[in-house]
């Protein structure tokens, strides 16, 4: 997952303006900490009273004045207190130390899911995006692994029952896929032999080659054997199409964040768009940025969203992405420990095949 380094978390360098001065910069971490615990403006009472910044309620006022004069933070109206700006996030997150640990009953519940079997390779990362929803409780995503460069090893075709079969295939970083193949019709019921002369004709066809490059379907000449032969095609092209899937979990989480029903809308509009959402992923990480926040993320319905992502590798070479897509107000140090301890958790698994 590579060393952390604070800047990694953020924007570029010298994307915040001058670095504050201790006691502004405790009175305003210490804001937005109480505004991600609540959601209600804070007062200068509450800050002073929390015993985190050591001086006065006339001070902190002073400092809070300041704050709101740099953009740091708004005031909704003249008796409320103060709510962060995208700045004052940007500031508090790039003051991070780093992912803290993920508590022990998310730990263990990240571990039970790996140990579970998974069916199939688009499963577990459906799957895998309800996991990061459920512990995150926000909305979650998981880029399918890039297949560009991922060359077939092996090829085999196992049969199951009269019409079932599964098709096997092992990548050259060691990914191993699993499809289900229903047989019905003409390729009902194949014997033994015919699904080995299959599976030869797809070695031959498949191995060396990425599936981003597949050649046309084998003809053998033999019905039964062509007709496997073609719904594995159908399985293959049905697979190019979704290299770029993003799974997304846990879009009931975006009516809880927002009140507001017009950008409850907005949102969910974003995340149903597959390409939108593979293309500000990608745009993100490859910024080397690990939270995107609000019109960072170049998208004008997410300006009251915060994007926190991680990649996740395959045999030590980065493969695809992760992210918990929530509000602003999200609590990003338990975000980032969950998005690092799963990509990590994943990319293991996918590894392990």
């Amino acid at each position: 997952m590579g060393a952390w380094t604070p800047r990694a978390v953020g924007s570029p360098a010298g994307s915040i303006g001058p670095v504050l001065e201790d006691r502004k910069a405790a009175i305003l971490s210490a804001v937005v900490e109480e505004y991600i615990d609540t959601a209600q403006p804070v007062g200068s009472a509450r800050i002073a009273g929390s015993g985190d910044v050591g001086v006065s309620a006339a001070t902190v006022r002073n400092e809070l004045a300041n704050l709101e004069e740099q953009g740091y933070l708004v005031q909704p109206h003249t008796s409320a207190g103060r709510v962060p700006t995208e700045k004052a996030y940007r500031f508090f997150v790039d003051r991070m130390d780093g992912p803290g640990p993920l508590d022990a009953a998310d730990r263990e519940q990240v571990q039970a899911f790996f140990r579970r079997s998974h069916r199939e390779m688009e499963q577990m990362l459906s799957d895998t995006s309800s996991l990061l929803s459920d512990l995150t409780g926000s909305a979650a995503v998981v880029l399918a692994p890039d297949r560009d460069h991922q060359e077939v090893r092996s090829v085999q075709v196992v049969g199951l029952t009269r019409d079932l079969a599964l098709l096997v295939l092992v990548m050259a970083n060691g990914t191993v896929e699993k499809h289900t193949l229903e047989l019905t019709g003409p390729s009902a019921d194949p014997s033994e032999a015919t699904l080995a002369i299959a599976a030869a004709h797809l070695s031959a066809a498949l191995i060396g080659h990425s599936l981003s490059a597949v050649p046309g379907t084998p003809v053998t000449g033999d019905d039964k054997v062509d007709a496997v032969l073609a719904v594995v095609s159908g399985i293959l092209e049905a697979r190019t199409e979704s290299a770029d899937r993003a799974f997304v979990g846990g879009t009931s989480r975006v009516a809880e964040a927002f009140g507001e029903v017009e950008r409850v809308r907005q949102v969910l509009d974003v995340l149903e768009r597959q390409f939108i959402v593979v293309t500000m992923i990608r745009d993100v990480i490859d910024r080397g940025m690990s939270v995107a926040i609000g019109t960072e993320t170049g998208i004008e319905p997410l300006a009251d969203c915060s994007l926190v992502v991680a990649p996740y590798e395959i045999d030590g070479e980065a493969a695809g992405s992760i992210g918990v897509l929530g509000p602003t107000r999200m609590d990003y140090s338990q975000a980032l420990a969950t998005v690092a301890v799963v990509g990590r958790r994943l990319g293991d698994r996918l590894t392990e095949g």
